[in-house]
């Protein structure tokens, strides 16, 4: 009498049996290691996830205003409004003297456009209620998540060098608008830069003297800066007439031959009250120097900190942070024999591109080291070839996790990197169990009057529900995590994003390529024929 064949009852064991003996089986895992493969080199990569937290700033001037009124009824009014606007988390702002500011905030993962927008919309629909003599307001959105640099240069003067502190400026701001032609750079900015001016040191006591005030000083040297002639009319003849002059201020002469003010009939000069330089803007006190060790020793160079100019460089959101910094490197690079040339010297003092693929190269080596030992201890608990088929279940779970990752826009950061060590101890379960009870049943005692394809999914199918339950136990610990607001939340997302995905994969995994491979690799023990009678 022949035996009932053997009814599956899970999905586990429907998986087995359409994959077991089917030729596309051996191409679908070809097939998965190569996306994740390609996922794992084009997958943006950046140290930190990249959160977007933006607001904005209302500011309204009101001149001639004092701190108190500029509260009362620019300041203080404002702030109610915005606070009918949805979308807002915090309303803070400052009072000054002729100017009051108001900043908000946004909640995390409010659309920026969307937000900006009520933002606009709530000032224009409240410019009726502003006071007298209130000027026109200024709304300035602000977005931090491209205000983070993943690199900056550090430019300085070397000690041959003839430039002086405005010709390095202008050397680096022609660097910097290079730079911002770079695709995925978003923001460059300067620090410790400096530009020319003419500088005024007025003298208190001849000031005084004079009957003079610093407004009467400050009046007659910007009338002449910004001073344009205009169309005066119409010649006899019909021709135009228009009265030109060049830059009202090109010497210091210029600037010591403005008339401030008329003495006794005679008129005052600035250099009767001040004395004028030509240099950099001395009231700009945000000074950058660099002192750096190099090989454990301060280079010769540089024994004394040196005046230099920081230029950061911020990349667009959910782009590659290491192929940005290596196209910035390589420009730079190919500025090396202009600033050789010039005495310019630059030191790159942070790359968080570089750090970032650091960290994923190291985790893949980890990852190497993990799958050998995971192999190693199944060596000796079930067998070589046993070892070597939960040991292809790691790379095929970890390359469907990462595509998926990469197909809903995600990069890969410290906290996906994270996501994923959590959950490689979890990965090889479903494959462990699939394999063991596999094992169990290659070796009992009827074994012998089973077809192997029949064992297979027989041994598959059996654990299929208790292992389904057991996952799904674990996903769900990991779903409310997804849930949770704010800047953790923003910061904690791909763990509840990868983990979950991932102990699924392991479950598909495990049920077609386990039996498949164990197809290939295993065999029946001969200990049936031994109990059989």
């Amino acid at each position: 009498m022949s035996k009932k064949p053997y009814e599956v009852k899970d999905v586990a064991g429907k998986l087995a049996q359409g994959f077991l003996r089917n030729p596309l089986t051996a191409v679908l895992g070809i097939f998965l290691i190569a996306i994740g493969w390609i996922a794992l080199e084009t997958m943006p990569r950046e140290e930190d996830p990249q959160i977007a937290i933006s607001g904005g700033a209302v500011i309204v001037a009101m001149p001639g205003a004092t701190p108190s009124e500029i509260e009362n009824v620019i300041v203080k009014p404002l702030e109610k409004k915005l606070r009918e606007v949805q979308g807002i988390e915090h309303v803070y702002g400052m009072a000054m003297d002729n100017v009051g500011i108001v900043n908000v905030m946004y909640y995390i993962g409010e659309n920026r456009e969307d937000s900006n927008l009520k933002l606009y919309d709530k000032v224009m629909q409240n410019m009726d209620q502003m006071p007298k003599g209130v000027m026109q307001p200024l709304i300035k959105p602000f977005d931090i998540d491209i205000d983070v640099p993943i690199i900056t240069v550090a430019l300085y003067k070397k000690e041959d060098s003839k430039l002086s502190t405005v010709d390095l400026v202008e050397r680096v701001k022609a660097l910097q608008h290079k730079i911002n032609s770079i695709e995925n750079v978003a923001k460059t900015t300067l620090q410790g830069a400096h530009k020319e001016q003419f500088n005024v040191e007025v003298d208190m006591g001849k000031l005084s003297a004079y009957h003079l005030s610093m407004g009467q000083i400050m009046q007659a040297v910007q009338s002449l800066a910004v001073s344009v002639p205009d169309v005066k009319g119409r010649a006899s003849d019909g021709q135009l007439v228009i009265f030109g002059i060049s830059n009202a201020i090109e010497s210091i002469d210029d600037v010591n031959n403005v008339i401030v003010a008329q003495y006794m009939g005679s008129p005052i000069y600035l250099r009767d009250v001040a004395s004028v330089t030509q240099g950099i803007d001395t009231q700009n006190f945000q000074e950058a120097e660099i002192l750096y060790r190099e090989n454990g020793n301060i280079d010769h160079a540089l024994r004394e900190a040196t005046p230099q100019v920081t230029l950061t460089i911020a990349k667009l959101a959910g782009t590659n942070a290491v192929f940005v910094a290596q196209d910035v490197v390589e420009m730079l690079k190919g500025y090396n024999k202009a600033f050789e040339k010039e005495g310019i010297g630059y030191i790159i003092t942070r790359n968080y591109g570089e750090r970032a693929n650091e960290a994923v190269n190291e985790l893949m080596h980890h990852l190497v080291i993990t799958i050998i030992i995971i192999a190693i201890m199944l060596v000796f608990a079930l067998g070589w070839r046993e070892s070597l088929i939960v040991t292809f279940s790691v790379p095929a779970i970890l390359a469907v996790t990462l595509f998926i990752a990469y197909m809903t826009g995600q990069t890969m950061n410290r906290i996906t990197l994270f996501a994923f060590l959590l959950s490689l101890g979890l990965l090889v379960d479903a494959a462990i169990i699939v394999i063991e009870n596999i094992h169990r049943h290659l070796h009992a005692h009827d074994a012998k009057d089973k077809e192997m394809g029949e064992l297979l999914v027989e041994a598959t199918d059996e654990v299929g529900g208790p292992t389904n339950i057991a996952t799904l136990a674990i996903i769900m610990t990991m779903v409310p995590m997804a849930f949770v607001g704010g800047m953790m939340g923003s910061f904690m997302k791909p763990i509840p994003y990868n983990v979950p995905v991932a102990l699924f994969a392991s479950l598909v995994v495990a049920y077609i390529f386990t039996p498949y491979l164990s197809l290939k690799l295993l065999k029946k023990s001969e200990h049936g024929d031994k109990h059989g009678k």
